[in-house]
């Protein structure tokens, strides 16, 4: 595997030298071309940028030739001419486009930068503009130099996304992070507080973040990065002092039982506060399952009832550190330690679908995607990795993410299905995973992924193990479902949802649209009037959500612009701290602070939100609603709701996705 790894980047190599060559022959060309001649060079020049943009080694020889781009004149007779009149709001926009205009807007900031390192020199645009210039920019597209896996971004991020992240790459490690530590740590924040189970970005970050020169007046923001560094490198005294793992596991040898707990408690904060989990503590857990199992329950830093779930099940417990604790899956210590506090060892269901994952039969596709899902070559088996997912996806329900791939339904669906039926979740896994299949039932008939149709696109595997195992099946049984209900008149959610979802979800459904193709609106003051009916305490009888409920919500951008469909799950509704009533809900995408205009900006933090939901005013998230399911035995008075209400979150839904669709007269 090495050597075809080691090929295929020397090919590459070739290309990039071989294309940066013709590039460089291009540009000189371009310099002595005739006033009509130019264009012909420049799209020559463009072509060549694409294939270069395609790697780093291409974005680097790309950058290292950009002194020679303004003399050249690959921009002239264009936007971009004069980089004096560039305006950094434009630049995410041109990213996004479709078209030679991302390739022109990358070379355009390549530009910049040779100006801002003096390497380049233009009378219009100095290095000190140039370099404000690009400190505008990465302060502006943040989600280039962190990418995440917001909807937004897999809807518009456009074919040269990537190619925008590692052109914000290149300039971070060039001009460097200093002022945007405040920002870094505020993201570290925000997205620790949403407590993924998926962890490489926030850890990306943290390493990214320790390149940052720390500058005055900054103390409290240090520390705070500080703690977000201890807690995935060295959270204990002895592990900074050890710090190679080797070394780590050979000290624990020499500690007294206080030594270790109170080794165990600094882990366990750490983890409390930022939801991350060091590699130092696998090995402590494993050396205390061979060397001192009765330190074990102390070890995990539970409460009361949790202690008492770990003692009740303490062989089962030990059995699972044993097999699924490792360095490199560290971070499900945190989903063990939910598991136990839920209690769910003590279900024989739940615990006998663990146990079977320990030697389940995977089948080799399976087995090659997990070995895949491993950050390093660590002796970590396929059947180790699933067994930790799985503790992952049970404990941290709200942690499940759908990556860079349109199925929030499958997202939802496992999110949804190991809060109310965790063993449902592991007899899905184990048929996926061992028999290549999952059915569901529909209507009277089961719809079995091994009999649909594939969808033939590619889903980005940078997930969670289970999900890595689930989403593909889950993905075509929804899909199925739609394709059925198809020629129906109505949104097809009506009839899929409950099947998809199971006896959790309500049979009663609305919708703003008056047809299945979603193109009008209709009836929509009776569609806020039902939603406040049935979910408002103040107008349903004081009727509280026994599930999560799947509903469908319009996403919109910062400018309220239509993007599309999304499901998310509504987990409550309640009072946030500031006794506003709140909507709290589970985004699957894993990032739930998107703006989407009209100041609906949803939060994850500071307003009651438990780890992993999202939350806006109640008010303020019906007006992104689009469809949701209602038990109509429980719908109270519709007909009380003031009429302001109605009009002012019907202005909001008409001025930001409303402006996509037409609206049939009330």
């Amino acid at each position: 595997m090495s050597g075809v790894t080691h090929e295929t980047q020397s090919a590459q190599v070739k290309i990039v030298s071989t294309v940066a060559a013709k590039l460089e022959q291009m540009l000189e060309k371009l310099k002595k071309a005739e006033a009509f001649a130019r264009s012909s060079y420049q799209t020559d020049i463009f072509q060549m940028a694409e294939v270069l943009v395609g790697s780093q080694d291409g974005m680097n020889a790309l950058a290292d030739l950009a002194d020679r781009f303004d003399e050249s004149g690959v921009f002239a007779g264009g936007a971009w001419e004069n980089p004096a009149k560039l305006q950094p709001p434009l630049v995410s926009g041109s990213l996004k486009t479709q078209g030679v205009y991302p390739i022109v807007e990358i070379l355009s900031e390549l530009r910049v930068l040779a100006i801002a390192e003096q390497r380049s020199q233009n009378d219009q645009f100095t290095a000190e503009e140039a370099q404000e210039f690009l400190r505008e920019i990465m302060a502006l597209n943040l989600e280039y130099i962190f990418p995440s896996d917001t909807e937004e971004e897999r809807i518009t991020g456009g074919p040269h996304r990537e190619s925008g992240v590692r052109l914000f790459q290149l300039l971070a490690e060039r001009l460097g992070l200093a002022f945007l530590r405040d920002n870094v740590v505020f993201e570290l924040e925000q997205i620790a507080a949403q407590r993924p189970i998926v962890t490489a970005r926030i850890r990306r970050m943290i390493e990214m973040a320790e390149r940052i020169p720390e500058s005055g007046n900054q103390e409290a923001i240090n520390q705070k990065l500080k703690r977000f560094t201890d807690a995935v490198r060295a959270p204990t005294p002895m592990s900074v002092t050890h710090a190679g793992l080797t070394d780590y596991r050979a000290a624990l040898t020499a500690c007294e039982t206080d030594s270790l707990i109170a080794e165990a408690d600094e882990f366990v904060q750490a983890i409390d506060e930022t939801g991350l989990v060091a590699p130092q503590y696998a090995i402590l857990l494993r050396y205390l399952v061979a060397r001192h199992p009765e330190l074990l329950g102390a070890a995990l830093g539970l409460s009361e009832s949790g202690a008492a779930e770990f003692e009740k099940n303490a062989e089962f417990s030990r059995q699972i550190i044993k097999v699924a604790i490792y360095p490199g899956t560290c971070q499900s210590i945190l989903g063990l330690r939910h598991v136990l506090e839920s209690g769910y060892l003590s279900r024989q269901e739940v615990k006998a679908g663990l146990d079977r994952l320990v030697n389940l039969d995977l089948l080799p596709t399976v087995r090659r995607q997990l070995l895949a899902y491993r950050t390093k070559k660590d002796g970590v088996s396929a059947n180790a990795l699933l067994l930790a997912g799985a503790l992952s996806v049970l404990g941290q329900p709200l942690g499940v993410g759908q990556g860079m791939n349109p199925t929030c339904q499958a997202a939802r669906g496992i999110s949804l299905w190991a809060q109310c039926s965790p063993a449902f979740v592991l007899e899905m896994v184990i048929s996926a995973a061992r028999d290549g299949m999952v059915e569901l039932p529909f209507e009277g008939q089961p719809v079995s992924s091994a009999h649909t149709i594939a969808t033939g696109r590619a889903l980005d595997l940078n997930l969670d193990p289970v999900s890595i195992v689930l989403v593909p099946h889950l993905d075509r049984i929804y899909e199925e479902m739609m394709r059925r209900v198809a020629p129906r008149l109505e949104d097809g959610h009506r009839w899929v949802n409950p099947a998809f979802y199971g006896r959790w979800v309500p049979s009663g459904f609305a919708s703003v649209f008056a047809d299945g193709s979603m193109t009008q609106v209709a009836d929509y003051a009776d569609f806020v009037r039902r939603f406040f009916a049935t979910h408002h305490p103040s107008y349903n009888d004081g009727h509280k959500l026994m599930y999560p409920n799947p509903v469908g919500i319009c996403v919109t951008n910062g400018h309220g612009d239509y993007l599309g469909p999304h499901a998310i799950s509504i987990q409550r509704i309640s009072e946030g701290p500031d006794g506003e009533l709140r909507v709290y809900f589970f985004n699957p995408n894993n990032e739930g602070r998107q703006d989407w205009g009209g100041n609906v900006i949803p939060t994850v933090k500071g307003y009651g939100e438990l780890a992993g939901e999202s939350s806006l005013p109640f008010n303020s998230f019906i007006s992104r609603l689009y469809a949701f399911h209602f038990n109509p035995y429980e719908e109270g008075d519709a007909y009380a709701v003031p009429e302001e209400a109605l009009e002012s979150i019907e202005e909001a839904a008409r001025q930001s996705w409303g402006r996509a669709f037409h609206w049939a007269p009330q």
